[in-house]
């Protein structure tokens, strides 16, 4: 059994990973809980802290303001990047969408000063940072689906006698839904990655990154490593719902890979 573990290409039954899984993650924490203390704190110390911050009044507040902003950036990122990419099939608008690509390689620390010119306040500021953020990752992520799609089926489609708009819209923006749900559940940890950083650039909503600045400004890392233990699981936590939403709108896609 053990043998197993350490064989290339052994595909592991349920059980066996989850064992497996288990017996990692108490290792690390044996070994963090060992090597902790002095400045680092230990897992002890951090799960006493998350008690804290959880029961505090504030909390709930701060997690509510992190997820109405994700969601929201989320929405409209999704939107735009769909236009972009559907367009990209009109040779006219194909350039833009490469553009659009590109720009994952533009830091945010250079446009901040370019966005708050252009925003009216500080949640529209964070809302257009993740905005600009996600949609490139997005539009990389759907034109990946795209470029993959077999071409027998835009033959199959003129063979049926479909012009270049029926096409699309049946190979492309129906025939592609799951993947669409896939990319958005995979790009929703870059957004959710993404959240704390944009919230320090205003703190007045309060939120997750807000709690993270002020505990690493007074040097609170036990107050740090429990927000980020409550991002970390947060963050696992929607990655298995949206899954679970993507079995229960296209169940279709759980055959498909099995």
């Amino acid at each position: 059994m053990i043998k197993s573990f350490f064989e290339p290409l052994r595909i592991l039954n349920r059980r066996a990973m989850l064992s497996l899984v288990i017996a990692e993650a108490i290792i690390a924490l044996i070994c963090w809980q060992l090597s902790g203390g002095g400045l680092i704190p230990t897992p002890v110390k951090v799960l006493q802290t998350l008690g804290k911050i959880v029961q505090n009044p504030s909390f709930v507040d701060d997690l509510f303001s992190s997820l109405v902003l994700t969601i929201k950036g989320m929405f409209i990122s999704i939107i735009i990047a769909l236009v972009i990419s559907y367009l990209s099939i009109i040779p006219f608008f194909n350039p833009i969408a490469r553009f659009v690509i590109k720009c994952r390689y533009l830091t945010l620390t250079g446009l901040t000063f370019l966005f708050t010119l252009w925003t009216q306040d500080g949640h529209e500021l964070k809302l257009s940072l993740l905005i600009f953020g996600i949609v490139p990752f997005f539009v990389t992520s759907l034109l990946s689906v795209i470029d993959g799609i077999n071409k027998q089926e835009f033959e199959l489609c003129t063979t049926l006698r479909m012009n270049s708009w029926k096409t699309l819209w049946e190979v492309i923006i129906v025939g592609r839904l799951d993947q669409v749900f896939e990319v958005m559940r995979q790009n929703f940890a870059i957004a959710w990655l993404m959240i704390t950083s944009v919230e320090g650039l205003s703190m007045s909503e309060g939120g997750l990154g807000v709690m993270l600045i002020r505990a690493n400004k007074y040097v609170q890392l036990d107050v740090v490593f429990g927000t980020l233990v409550i991002i970390f699981l947060l963050g696992i936590f929607f990655d298995y719902i949206l899954g679970k939403f993507r079995e229960w709108l296209f169940p279709y896609t759980k055959l498909s890979t099995r």
